[in-house]
């Protein structure tokens, strides 16, 4: 049984990133869409001959598979999770976009990433409000061991982002496979070594508020005609859609009617004022 997320339950999940930068949602994920998931992302993986890369941020024995959205239907169930995006839009808004989506295979012997914090590239004082939500889905258990994500609570109330590559004193966000860890972009983190002989496998769904420019570029990097058969709510979530009446519109229409949606009136927030 996956969980079922109540108002009662938003409510304690917000609460606790308000107050630790982060929330662990146990269950979240069907065991079905866990295995179905596993399942492709290694055949993405020997299918396009996807290696790890050569620096110490992403890993030198990480996997990572990017732009998941343009990879198949699998993949729209992600973004729209009804027991992860509700927690999502209670951090940030209804408003928020999908930054990145991508996959996070640690394999035996990798060291533990640098920590550091999602929103440290955008040039606001800190504390500030939200600008980026992340979440880490757990394809297979989350141990100290294996490499679960190390995270400083608490950090997301800081007034500095931290020094790239300093020691610091952190703990292992460890959950079982199905759960899904969320945290405040401000919070100091980073993907833990792997000392186990088995992969920890990993979906980096990242959001970022309507505002915030997205990490990967959605609308470029997902051919229009697949977007085009995404459900509505994940074609807003791309960015296609305006924020507030304002933000991301094209000559006062919205960038949805690219994808064949009708005009909806296209009132912009000097219409109403």
């Amino acid at each position: 049984m996956t969980a079922v997320l109540d108002e009662g339950a938003l409510a304690a999940h917000k609460a606790q990133v308000d107050r630790d930068g982060y929330t662990i949602i146990e269950d979240a994920i069907e065991p079905g869409l866990v295995d179905a998931l596993n399942d492709d992302l290694c055949a993405l993986e020997q299918t396009y001959g996807i290696e790890p890369a050569t620096n110490d941020f992403e890993g030198s024995k990480t996997v990572r598979i990017y732009n998941l959205l343009a990879f198949g239907a699998l993949y729209e169930q992600i973004p729209v999770h009804e027991n992860v995006l509700p927690v999502v839009e209670q951090v940030l808004d209804h408003g928020c976009l999908v930054s990145s989506l991508s996959s996070i295979a640690i394999d035996p012997g990798e060291t533990a990433q640098p920590i550091h914090a999602d929103d440290q590239l955008i040039p606001l004082p800190k504390p500030h409000v939200p600008t980026v939500c992340n979440t880490m889905w757990a394809l297979t258990d989350f141990t100290e061991a294996n490499g679960a994500t190390r995270i400083i609570p608490g950090s997301h109330l800081r007034d500095t982002s931290p020094d790239y590559g300093k020691p610091y004193n952190s703990i292992a966000a460890k959950m079982p496979k199905g759960s899904v860890l969320l945290w405040h972009g401000s919070l100091w983190h980073g993907g833990g070594a792997n000392t186990t002989g088995e992969r920890r496998v990993g979906i980096a769904m990242n959001y970022c508020a309507g505002w915030i420019r997205q990490q990967e570029n959605q609308q470029l990097g997902i051919p229009l005609e697949i977007v085009a058969g995404f459900p509505k709510r994940l074609r807003e979530l791309c960015g296609f859609a305006v924020y507030n009446g304002l933000i991301g519109h094209i000559n006062k229409h919205s960038p949805a009617e690219m994808l064949g949606e009708p005009p909806v009136g296209n009132r912009m927030v000097w219409d109403v004022v």
